[in-house]
């Protein structure tokens, strides 16, 4: 654990409890792609299949149960609850993410550390977390309404990300043998996705406007 590892936790689990708050306090997910939220819901599940096998800290297992808890929930609120997903713009959330899990999950039985069930889920979760943010992305393009929590989100879920890849290269340089070229490849794919979103936010921060997507 090093802190730029702990920030992006913390970015990460931010960006979650933004959402979660905008979903119960507002009792609305406008502007919140369903799509992306099943992808992290798939990326999660997918990801901590050794949940109950494997013990690495009481941190580690609490942190497992947050994301996998509270991705479920997002969802079920997002497809069940009476009132929330009556927010929900299915007309504009079009993105058919099939074409993101199938090339995913070949590219994982090809490209993968080790050929086993857990290790090919893992790496498939992976390449499912790169781009599974794009669904939003173009939500957030065509329906150019981005309200402040929406835009919170988005950028502190990118943020998180940002910061792992700092901790990557600190324990690159400190830890002898450290190498992750599917993790890291993975990860800049996923940073790099954000980069036109961070611009606009920022601007729209630096000149106090109201944020906007190009078309």
């Amino acid at each position: 654990m090093n802190v730029f590892r702990l920030a992006g936790d913390m970015t990460h689990l931010a960006s979650i409890l933004v959402l979660l708050l905008k979903i119960h306090t507002i009792k609305s997910c406008a502007g919140i792609s369903l799509k992306t939220q099943e992808l992290y819901a798939l990326v999660f599940v997918t990801r901590y299949l050794d949940i109950f096998d494997r013990f690495a800290s009481v941190y580690n297992l609490i942190m497992k149960l947050i994301f996998l808890g509270s991705s479920l929930s997002i969802v079920w609120y997002m497809r069940r609850h009476k009132v929330v997903r009556r927010s929900y713009d299915k007309d504009q959330d079009t993105f058919r993410y099939q074409f993101i899990v199938l090339p995913c999950l070949l590219l994982a039985l090809v490209i993968n550390h080790k050929f086993t069930f857990k290790e090919v889920m893992w790496t498939f979760s992976l390449y499912v977390e790169a781009v599974a943010i794009l669904p939003q992305l173009v939500l957030l393009q065509r329906t150019r309404n981005i309200d402040n929590l929406t835009g919170q989100y988005v950028f502190l879920l990118g943020a998180y990300r940002a910061l792992y890849i700092l901790n990557w290269i600190y324990r690159y340089l400190t830890e002898p043998y450290f190498v992750r070229w599917i993790t890291w490849t993975a990860g800049l794919v996923q940073t790099l996705l954000y980069a036109d979103f961070f611009y606009y936010y920022i601007m729209s921060w630096k000149n106090n406007v109201k944020l906007e997507l190009p078309a």
